[in-house]
């Protein structure tokens, strides 16, 4: 399981940092779009990596783990954008 986190981890850190860039570079009506594209990306990525695994235990909980946080990163991110006005 230890494994496992060191994936989930990665992957919440690179859907954190497309999230910081993409705050930083879009405009506000137009975020909506490219964070549905990260988080889609983010759960791809962890299907791609269950095509390369031997084995199949764990894939469920993987792909919860990985789209919650995910989930919650981008939440964070739109709540910042929406309390800045």
């Amino acid at each position: 399981m230890k494994q496992n986190w060191l994936e989930i981890v990665t992957i919440w850190v690179f859907v954190l940092v497309a999230t910081i860039i993409l705050v930083l570079t879009f405009p506000k009506p137009e975020l909506l779009g490219p964070f549905a594209a990260v988080l889609a990306g983010a759960l791809a990525l962890v299907s791609l990596i269950q095509l390369f695994r031997s084995e199949p235990a764990g894939f469920v909980r993987r792909l919860a783990y990985v789209g919650g946080g995910s989930y919650l990163i981008l939440v964070a991110a739109t709540a910042y954008e929406w309390l800045q006005g």
